[in-house]
């Protein structure tokens, strides 16, 4: 799988779900709010581990600046 998100895209999503998880944890929100933002926190650190996210493929969003990631390293002879 190729990645198609940069470290700070990653960073973000990472953040974002954290703070998601910590007000679950603290009580701040409950009922199927909760439900649905545990959903969105699931699928932020998904993509955030994986560095792959299907949207942005569909819509040709790149954010990562390695081409590395993208090209095949030929084996070394």
């Amino acid at each position: 799988m190729k990645h198609n998100m940069g470290k700070t895209d990653r960073v973000v999503r990472t953040t974002i779900a954290a703070g998601i998880i910590y007000a679950f944890i603290t009580g701040a929100m409950g009922g199927p709010i909760a439900v649905i933002l545990g959903l969105i926190a699931v699928m932020l650190v998904v993509t955030a581990v994986t560095g792959y996210c299907l949207p942005y493929s569909w819509l040709g969003i790149k954010t990562c600046k390695c081409e590395e990631h993208d090209e095949e390293k030929p084996a070394p002879s």
